[in-house]
């Protein structure tokens, strides 16, 4: 039970809740019961059919309305004399802005991303209200406190980047399935649905272009007098059986590693009887798009079913078709979605199909999908959990208890008897740029790269700012606002396309610029060190930033044994994570003694989508997470680091 200073601090406290996905359903419903009053929702996203499994304050006939406006619906019904002010808007809107944030007692996050949470964090420092971090995968979970000059806030600590896998590795050596279903859903997908101009290595393989040149003339263009089922055959042949051939000619290569066997419709399907040309084009162009299926055409019902070589050439192609015949207004803006299930039957047909020439085992729909969308399923349970620690949290700050906030883990399996593990919260970390303003320091070639360069790949990239202004000294070099005035936006566009050397105030070595978000109120000082030369694979952005919190990478990108490709060698390809709002946490046997007290050595990494977040302290080492995509397991490899200048709050 609440004691009286617990309530009447519940009653007079006004909330801000970010995300009402998995975590927000399930805090929305604890606030309420737990006497909050005044609870005000942001959340951009329209509830969809997978949401309904664990968003259990939704219903079929909820699918496509804003889920805030919804949350707030369902929760008035048995607690009608609440205020709920839902915002179907998302939270880097202008209109939320530090004043915005400054009439809350207390943010609670529930969000899926972390540019977001990076965003609230800064608005939260920004305006001096604590802020509740949170996330869930699986049975897995993690509430954290964030107060400004008490704790460290959320980017204290390294976040990692979304996974990457080197182009030459997708294209030319695969060996995991993941890497198959990166090629047919960033490449061969996009290619073929999405944006035909892209440039890729799906057109030819061959290093000798001349040599192949009626491949390389679009080959992926349909002809005038070409029907869809001989197209997708023609496209089929191409990727799946040519491509290979090309690639088999660099003996190299294939030195040291197993050949791939080139794969042709001719030997996998009969083939296409003379009559049945372009009799197929003629299918019905009725009904709703999202309902096509080609599983259902061809009658394969069961998703957890692992298709033949020719089940799988057959969904392939049926998808390709019916891509073409349903949905050709689609085509030359699609993007995959998890939620598509044509989009997941040609990922899921392409991937088998090339896992089948390279040796790797096949995968079900089923597993695929989880795979392409980055899928770990959720546990409903596990959200509650959380949602009841952050409302405990909640109570703590508006009360001002200090002493007593925790960092709290939620475990799969129990520690000294215990599932869940609470941790004290740690000082500020004194060199993090957004919390102590630590000057940071940019290597960079100040002769070649352009302003727009250090705006892409530094201040939005890696410092995460939405509007930047940038200064030298009282010059203002670049600015983002819609109250500038139109030679002011000329004057800034051009400026973008200058080298930085070359710049109205010259950037050269020894400058020391300032970057600055106003919506986000944060503001930091990059001192610029020219460098000639940098590492192509090592260094691809050109520049090296030193003193920020850098992304924990969770694979290296190894792209010189991969053998030849036309791409860059440093090119990669991203793994986006779903759009749910789980993190991922992963805890290796941690020994607790007892809230408050030291902890012995344990390896605890908190993931954010694909993000993950070291928490580290007294007697603790820093751990880097790597996946091994042919287990989907995680794989721990430890490392080290000097943790004893960390302090805990007092």
């Amino acid at each position: 039970m609440a004691s009286e200073e617990q309530l009447s601090a519940i009653k007079g406290a006004k909330v801000l809740m970010v995300g009402a996905g998995g975590i927000g359903c399930e805090l929305l419903k604890t606030l309420a019961l737990s006497g909050f009053e005044d609870i005000h929702i942001i959340d951009m996203d329209t509830i969809e059919v997978s949401n309904l499994n664990r968003q259990f304050l939704f219903r079929q006939k909820h699918v496509g309305q804003s889920k805030a406006k919804v949350a707030r619906e369902a929760v008035l019904k048995f607690r009608p004399h609440i205020k709920i002010t839902p915002y179907h808007a998302n939270v880097k809107d202008p209109e939320f802005n530090v004043d915005f944030f400054k009439q809350f007692n207390v943010v609670l996050n529930g969000l899926d991303n972390l540019d977001a949470r990076r965003h609230v964090n800064r608005l939260c420092l920004a305006s001096g209200v604590p802020l509740v971090e949170s996330g869930t995968t699986g049975f897995l979970g993690q509430v954290t406190v964030h107060v400004k000059g008490k704790t460290e806030c959320y980017e204290c600590q390294p976040k990692p980047a979304p996974k990457t896998y080197p182009v030459c590795t997708i294209t030319s050596t695969p060996t995991k399935f993941v890497h198959c279903i990166v090629w047919a859903k960033d490449l061969l997908f996009a290619k073929l649905f999405g944006n035909k101009n892209q440039e890729n290595d799906l057109n030819v393989r061959s290093a000798d272009a001349s040599s192949s040149s009626e491949h390389v003339e679009d080959v992926f263009e349909r002809r005038a007098d070409e029907d869809v089922e001989q197209y997708g055959r023609r496209i089929y042949d191409h990727v799946f059986g040519y491509n290979i051939e090309v690639a088999l000619c660099n003996e190299e290569t294939w030195k040291n590693r197993n050949k791939p066997r080139p794969v042709y419709t001719r030997d996998v399907l009969p083939p296409l009887p003379a009559e049945e040309n372009g009799n197929k084009d003629k299918a019905s162009n009725t009904g709703d798009p999202s309902s096509v299926s080609a599983m259902a055409s061809l009658g394969l019902k069961n998703p957890q079913d692992l298709w033949s070589l020719r089940q799988n050439s057959e969904v392939f192609l049926e998808a390709l078709r019916l891509f073409f015949l349903k949905r050709e207004k689609e085509i030359g803006q699609l993007g995959f979605d998890k939620d598509d299930q044509l989009a997941v039957e040609f990922v899921t047909s392409a991937a088998n199909i090339r896992a089948t020439s390279f040796g790797i085992p096949l995968h079900s729909l089923f597993e695929a999908k989880g795979i392409a969308g980055n899928i770990v399923h959720a546990v409903a349970t596990t959200n509650a959990i959380i949602a009841g620690l952050i409302v405990l949290e909640a109570m703590k700050v508006l009360q001002n208890d200090v002493k007593s906030y925790r960092m709290t883990y939620c475990l799969e399996h129990p520690s000294r008897k215990m599932l869940l593990m609470p941790v004290d919260p740690f000082e500020p970390n004194k060199s993090c740029y957004v919390c102590s303003e630590t000057p940071l320091t940019l290597e960079i070639n100040t002769h070649r790269s352009k302003l727009r360069d250090f705006v892409e790949k530094v201040v939005k990239a890696k410092l995460g700012m939405s509007l930047p202004l940038i200064m030298h000294g009282v010059a203002l070099l670049y600015e983002v606002g819609d109250d500038l005035e139109e030679d002011e936006v000329a004057n800034y566009a051009a400026n973008l396309d200058k080298v930085l050397c070359e710049l109205p105030s010259p950037v050269t070595g020894g400058t020391i610029l300032t970057v600055e978000d106003l919506q986000q109120e944060l503001k930091c000082s990059i001192n610029i060190k020219h460098r000639e030369e940098f590492d192509e694979e090592k260094e691809p952005d050109g520049m090296v930033l030193s003193g920020w919190t850098p992304a924990l990478a969770t694979e290296k990108n190894k792209t010189s044994d991969n053998g030849p490709s036309s791409s860059n060698a440093s090119q990669t390809v991203p793994v986006e994570p779903d759009d749910d709002d789980e993190i991922e946490i992963i805890l290796k046997d941690p020994e607790i003694i007892s809230a408050g007290k030291k902890r012995k050595s344990s390896d605890i990494s908190v993931a954010a989508g694909s993000e993950i977040s070291g928490v580290t302290g007294e007697m603790l080492t820093k751990s880097k997470v790597v996946e091994d995509d042919s287990h989907n397991d995680i794989v721990m490899v430890d490392g080290n680091l000097d943790t004893n200048k960390k302090k805990r709050v007092q």
